[in-house]
């Protein structure tokens, strides 16, 4: 068995009950294990079992039920998406605006000759008097044919469903201008009769119980509705039309020495291109030669630009800031990353929330029931003996005011405008089921390395023996680890190259395999490595000073989650360096905004639980799940799943994609491999946990929109059609008038619209600028603290003091016995008060904080 999911475009639909109807007869072929119709968009996704049934089967079944369906053909890239997705929307809001110019220019001549009188405008003397009744009705009449002409889609459209006997809106809107020009044409024929006759009161009455100018008035109001809903839809598809207009048309081609200028869809895998200062990339590729800077912001949502050379990939629809440089094709027309994510976000749209279903319930039984409450009112109110006039225009104000429209509009609109927002702020939205899911997550469960932290380790603490400057160590630190390739090494370089540090000559380098590294740096022997490397050296009769000073401050260094390297001569300790793989500037306050939500927060990695229990004090994590290896990270989710939690798992690696899968909503961080993207439900483009909160606030968002459309939806209908029934007539002498009743059901689809528009104002949680990320690591890592303490002897009194302010979330301390001192770290605000009962609980004196 091969599952296929093919998309179709679907004609015809105008409300929920026809795309209700739609899924009705696809779902009823064998083989057909998912249908979703999107009213919006008029498509429809099917997966299908392509042994058991096929596209023709599909078509039929669609056509069958009376509309139109075709299956959509592949795209070669983001251009054609874009006619494709312009295009429908264009050419509904054209054939509208010319619908609307002609109704319009008909219906203002026909209300001034069928109601100017009432309001004293003058009319030609052939209007005037029972004798020119005819006249006057015959000039309404012709009038209103051109509206009706006009807008036959109406009636085509309405009349074939309801023979199908799968009625819809247009079915209701039908029957009431057919009723109301039906009526006039009856007066007409009676109006005759009566000049025919000399009954001149059969002239007068009927002359003046008309519902010519109804018909027109409730054609081209609810044409209105629909040009205005037209407009509105279109604004919903701005996020993806945006991402489509980053796309260039064409590409310069290097071929035979010589450059081409060529459409973007002639490019193929493996031609090398040219990217000018200012001009955007058209594929995906790699770098072969020259160097620029590339904007990458529309993918990564990275304001800095991005310096790339030979080796480093480009990514179609960035943009070369400055300079030149060659690239060979990797990706092209619709496997370029812009074009998947636009693909993504398309997908997104074509799926259904679960929410929705309730709206598709009623939609398939509201219609029938509308037309029953109005014949019912129709009859009755005529047995009540208020005439066929009074009748009639119950009837027609009922299947009028009647908006399955807006129920069909309340959730796909709103899914729409959310995932197109989702896909500007960076957050690729897979399914309307998994916006809706994110709403109600509880507990967040956080990969540690490369999710929480930088995933990569950083040199964080210089410690040399007393005497020695740190910038002397790191030199000498710096010099001997650039021989190697360990992680370690790399680190430690790097910090002497951000503090612009001139390393020196090592030779004789050689590293010891569990031993550490040694070599001659200025002429001395350096050794570096862990403690077991320092107790082998006194293993072999090498003695140094201080050692079990070194050895606490390790001990320190490791409490705090960090990895401590030594560095010493064959008769002396030079110092420390530690280690670490350090947290993202936003990752603690991506924390604090979960946990504003009341959002618990849990921390999952494979690391010693030293190390995580560190990381959850200093980023203020709820909860800490330590030392689980890659395939036990699925059952850890299953396990709190089980607690009966809904869990959003957010990771990077590999080994997530399982955790991924199995949390009620899979988030990937962007920079992750492709099996953590692909098994995820939300794609984080820009690896910022901060994005991860915007997702959960922007599925928030999405969802109370739904409610509110779905609500006011229902409203509408709730007190329109007991007003529009009569049923307030007898006590209030409340009636509505068809017409009015036309204007508010034209009314109720655009405001369902444009609330879901309002989404667009979505306000995310802003991401640090440049200045204040920079403001923030120099907090993070350098605001320090030092406590004067009375009362320590020894190292266990150290000991006691540093495991008790570095309990203390987001504290990390060191103690020096011999200065009776603290020097601490702080996260957050830890107050003077907090630290001093700390020291004060653990048997202590604090002299002084500052």
């Amino acid at each position: 068995m091969t599952v296929v999911r093919k998309k179709f475009d679907v004609t015809g639909m105008t409300c929920s009950a026809c795309s209700a109807h739609v899924e009705k007869s696809v779902r009823k072929l064998a083989g057909v294990s998912s249908v979703s119709v999107n009213l919006l968009q008029n498509s429809m996704a099917v997966e299908y079992d392509d042994s058991v049934t096929g596209i023709a089967e599909i078509v039929k079944a669609v056509e069958s039920g009376g509309y139109g369906a075709s299956p959509v053909a592949s795209k070669a890239g983001a251009k054609s998406q874009k006619a494709d997705l312009a295009s429908p929307l264009e050419q509904e809001a054209r054939s509208l605006r010319r619908r609307l110019e002609v109704s319009v220019a008909f219906l203002l001549p026909l209300m001034y000759v069928s109601m100017g009188h009432m309001m004293g405008f003058p009319l030609p003397r052939f209007f005037h008097g029972d004798e020119n009744a005819a006249v006057f009705v015959l000039t309404q009449f012709l009038l209103t044919l051109p509206v009706v002409y006009v807008n036959r889609q109406f009636f085509t459209v309405g009349f074939k469903a309801l023979f199908k006997r799968a009625p819809n809106m247009d079915s209701l809107i039908a029957i009431g201008a057919s009723a109301a020009v039906a009526y006039g044409v009856m007066a007409l024929y009676a109006i005759g009769y009566g000049l025919g006759h000399a009954d001149m009161a059969l002239v007068s009455r009927y002359s003046m119980d008309l519902y010519f100018e109804s018909a027109a008035t409730i054609l081209t109001l609810i044409t209105v509705g629909k040009f205005l809903e037209a407009r509105s839809k279109g604004r919903t598809s701005d996020a993806i039309s945006k991402l489509l207009d980053l796309s260039p048309k064409t590409a310069v081609v290097e071929r035979d020495g010589q450059e081409f200028e060529v459409p973007v869809e002639e490019v193929a895998i493996g031609d090398v291109l040219i990217v000018r200062s200012g001009q955007s990339i058209a594929v995906d590729g790699v770098v072969t030669g020259g160097q620029a800077s590339v904007d990458e912001s529309a993918n990564t949502g990275e304001s800095l630009p991005v310096e790339k050379a030979p080796g480093d990939k480009v990514i179609a629809a960035t943009v070369n800031r400055s300079g030149y440089f060659r690239f060979k094709a990797t990706r092209v027309g619709e496997d370029t990353t812009i074009a998947k994510i636009i693909e993504l976000v398309q997908d997104a749209n074509s799926t259904k929330a679960p929410i929705a279903k309730l709206a598709d319930t009623i939609s398939g039984v509201f219609v029938p029931v509308v037309i029953g409450i109005a014949l019912v009112s129709g009859l009755a109110w005529y047995a009540l003996g208020h005439g066929a006039s009074f009748a009639v225009s119950i009837g027609i104000a009922v299947l009028v005011i009647s908006c399955p429209c807006a129920l069909g509009l309340a959730t796909p609109t709103a899914i729409m405008v959310g995932t197109g927002k989702g896909a500007e702020l960076g957050i690729l939205i897979k399914s309307a089921e998994a916006l809706e899911v994110a709403h109600a997550v509880n507990t967040v469960v956080l990969d540690k390395t490369g999710t929480v932290t930088e995933g990569r380790p950083q040199a964080t603490d210089i410690v040399p023996r007393e005497g020695f400057l740190p910038a002397e160590l790191l030199k000498i630190a710096a010099s001997l680890e650039h021989l190697s390739e360990h992680p370690l090494a790399r680190a430690i370089v790097e910090r002497a190259e951000a503090e612009k540090i001139t390393l020196s000559v090592a030779a004789d380098f050689k590293a010891v395999e569990g031993g550490g590294v040694f070599g001659r740096v200025n002429g001395m022997t350096v050794h570096a490595g862990n403690r077991r490397m320092i107790e082998g050296l006194v293993k072999q009769g090498k003695t140094f000073d201080n050692l079990e000073i070194f050895y606490d401050r390790a001990d320190a260094f490791a409490q705090e989650g960090k990895t401590p390297l030594f560095f010493c001569d064959d008769t002396k300790m030079l110092g420390l360096i530690a280690l670490a793989d350090v947290a993202k500037p936003t990752s603690a306050e991506a924390i604090r905004a979960f946990k504003g939500m009341g959002i618990e927060v849990v921390m999952l990695t494979g690391d010693n639980r030293r190390t995580a229990e560190a990381i959850r004090r200093q980023m203020g994590i709820d909860q800490v799940v330590a030392e689980v290896f890659p395939q036990d990270k699925e059952e850890a989710i299953r396990k709190i799943q089980s607690e009966g939690k809904k869990v959003a798992m957010i990771g990077d690696g590999v080994n997530d994609a399982p955790a991924l899968a199995r949390a009620d909503v899979g988030i990937a961080i962007g920079a992750g491999t492709d099996i953590a993207i692909e098994s995820a439900d939300i794609v984080l483009m820009k690896s910022d946990l901060l994005d991860a909160v915007n997702a959960i606030g922007l599925s928030k968002a999405v969802i109370a929109n739904i409610k509110q459309n779905l609500f006011w939806a229902f409203f509408y209908n709730a007190v329109g059609i007991p007003l529009a029934a009569g049923i307030f007539y007898t006590w209030l002498g409340w009636k509505l008038s068809p017409m009015f009743a036309a204007a508010a059901m034209s009314l109720s689809s655009v405001c369902v619209v444009t609330n879901a528009l309002r989404l667009k104002l979505f306000k995310p949680i802003r991401k640090p600028s440049q200045k204040e990320e920079i403001a923030m690591a120099e907090k993070t890592e350098k605001t320090e603290k030092i406590i004067q303490i009375e009362g320590m002897t020894c190292q266990h009194c150290v000991g006691r003091v540093e495991k008790a302010l570095n309990a203390l979330p987001g504290v990390s301390a060191r103690v020096d016995l011999e200065k009776k001192s603290a020097t601490l770290s702080a996260w957050g605000d830890t107050s003077d008060e907090t630290l001093k009962k700390a020291v004060e609980d653990a048997g202590y004196t604090v002299v002084s904080i500052k």
